[in-house]
């Protein structure tokens, strides 16, 4: 599938780092994100790391209560269930975007490159979407390997069978 859309996600390290070893496997928001299927989100790690180190490709796009996020998602979701609960207290939907195909750059952006690559840059409070044909999708694409770890990627679609829920 050729993607279009691109956007840069702000995670701990701890999230990013279970995306890309195919541990989690879902992004959880309590805010819709304006991404659809087949989009390209890409991975910067909040400071001290302050880097984007990889992509995800996102595979569904969900709105759910919390109750039935946990229960379709909660063992990919890289929380407890106590921080499950806490993250969601007070809302009446969550959002998940079920990813795929996980791969990691071989060489990561630190912050004071993208700023060089793209001059005023901001790393994102939330989520931005990026474009498609700018100078950090060039970037990132151009430093992405052909092909996710295979491990992460058979990982991600063995325990997703398991958990999609019609």
């Amino acid at each position: 599938m050729t993607n279009t859309t691109h956007a840069l996600i702000s995670l701990e390290e701890r999230f990013a780092e279970g995306i890309l070893d195919g541990t989690k496997q879902v992004e959880l928001r309590r805010r819709p994100m304006r991404l659809t299927e087949g989009a390209t989100i890409w991975m910067y790690v909040k400071v001290p790391i302050g880097k984007v180190i990889g992509s995800a490709e996102v595979r569904s796009v969900h709105a759910l209560s919390p109750n039935t996020l946990w229960r379709r998602y909660g063992p990919v979701s890289g929380l407890s269930r106590t921080e499950f609960f806490e993250y969601f207290s007070g809302v009446e939907r969550g959002f998940v975007l079920v990813l795929g195909n996980p791969t990691r750059l071989s060489s990561p952006f630190p912050l004071e490159q993208l700023r060089t690559l793209n001059g005023g840059f901001q790393p994102p409070q939330f989520f931005q979407h990026l474009a498609s044909d700018g100078p950090l999708v060039s970037a990132f694409t151009d430093e992405r390997p052909a092909r996710p770890a295979k491990h992460a990627a058979r990982a991600v679609s063995e325990q997703l069978e398991c958990f999609e829920v019609a």
